[in-house]
């Protein structure tokens, strides 16, 4: 397949006019500038006036369209990928709150499910002469499965936020892990994010760094001792940052205080607008960089449905102007996607490589799978999203085929 004559956002830079060679579901050759010589391809794809960015990928999600990843089946998180894939979101990671360990037991199952099922599919490539974006017909697919992200348990009752407090918990050994169903195959990401405060947390982040998990720190009040402490034992990333966790105080820097200090320190943000306020998000642009800001949606299964009430984690949720809100008046995740964070990040004067970074690279290399995916380099794989003039979503290609078209 031949992207041709579209603005392709490259690692440092945005090449003007150029075309994309995808072979074999990955990137075979950036050619800039589009030449009427163009390589022969099975089916070339005229991308004029849009610009191709690597497809987003979102670490923090707890379900969409009516789905929560505690209680879906392969099938559910099946149409959750694919709206997704409507969003511009070629790979993510379902997010599971504390619970019983019954409901981690079904959840994980059900992702390890529709993983084997994504890695087994063929790969149906497009095939025909040279055609517009309007005509092409959309494949069936979603966004890829990575792996799983444990939010919680072990985090903090002062921090919880929307999460149930009554399944919190210390740590121990590692036998306490067996609760949580760990996903069996070893090629899937297992994230955790955790409060290093509490009973037994810094032996946790030793422990979970030893068996090769990501371990970002997050619903915490930890001061900057034990964050010090958790940094050297393997936690290097903040989640959700400013969120239920402590905030910034000139006598007590806290996380916020500490993350901020840190150029080895990233972090993840929802940009709703909500969670942070946009003069925040350019603060926090500015003091971090594009290069230490990862964007997230944290969004609940009540995204992409509109406001009302809904039943999630065993309570209401009320959802009004698209701000999430529980029976105990807190946030309660976001319904936004993160195409909704891309569009806020340009309005705040962002540049497309920068946007590139926090929806892809960043992500990517967080999650340890830059060398596969996350940016667009020869050899990576064909994940990509273009999006027109105005930031709408026109066409999602995951791994080399088209998974949505607008």
């Amino acid at each position: 397949m031949l992207l041709h004559n579209a603005r392709i956002v490259l690692p440092e830079r945005t090449a003007e006019r150029a075309s994309l060679l995808i072979h074999d579901g990955r990137i075979a050759q950036v050619l800039e500038p589009a030449s009427s010589q163009s390589p022969t391809a099975d089916s070339v794809i005229d991308l004029s006036g849009f610009t191709v960015f690597p497809g987003f990928l979102d670490l923090h999600i707890h379900g969409a369209v009516g789905v929560d990843t505690m209680e879906a089946t392969a099938d559910d998180l099946k149409r959750v990928s694919e709206f997704l894939a409507s969003q511009g979101v070629t790979a993510w990671l379902p997010t599971l709150v504390p619970a019983a360990p019954e409901n981690y037991q079904g959840a994980v199952r059900a992702t390890e499910q529709l993983m084997h099922e994504q890695s087994s599919a063929g790969v149906e490539q497009q095939t025909g002469p040279t055609q517009p974006l309007s005509h092409l017909s959309r494949t069936q697919g979603g966004a890829r499965v990575l792996g799983v992200h444990y939010e919680g348990p072990f985090v903090n009752t002062a921090q919880c936020g929307a999460l149930r407090s009554a399944y919190f918990r210390s740590f121990s050994s590692v036998s306490d892990l067996d609760d949580l169903a760990v996903p069996s195959d070893k090629t899937a990401v297992r994230m955790m994010t955790l409060a290093p405060e509490i009973d037994g947390g810094l032996n946790l982040v030793r422990e979970l760094n030893q068996l090769g998990w990501v371990v970002s720190i997050g619903h915490t009040r930890a001061d900057t001792g034990v964050l010090e402490g958790a940094f050297k034992a393997g936690a290097q990333h903040l989640t959700h940052f400013m969120n239920a966790m402590a905030p910034l105080h000139h006598r007590s820097p806290g996380p916020v205080g500490w993350g901020l200090s840190r150029d080895d320190v990233t972090c993840d943000v929802i940009a709703d607008g909500i969670h942070l306020d946009p003069v925040v998000l350019k603060l926090l642009v500015k003091l971090k960089t594009s290069s230490r800001l990862t964007l997230i949606s944290d969004s609940i299964a009540a995204a992409g449905q509109g406001d009302g009430e809904y039943r999630i984690w065993g309570e209401t949720i009320a959802v009004k102007n698209g701000r999430t809100r529980n029976e105990r008046g807190s946030i309660a995740g976001s319904v936004i996607t993160m195409l909704d964070a891309a569009r806020m990040m340009r309005s705040l004067g962002v540049s497309e490589t920068d946007l590139a970074r926090m929806t892809a690279t960043n992500p990517a290399r967080l999650l340890r799978v830059d060398g596969d995916c996350g940016s667009i380099e020869a050899g990576k794989r064909a994940d990509l999203v273009a999006l027109d003039e105005a930031g709408d979503l026109r066409l999602t290609i995951i791994g080399g085929r088209v998974a949505f078209q607008a």
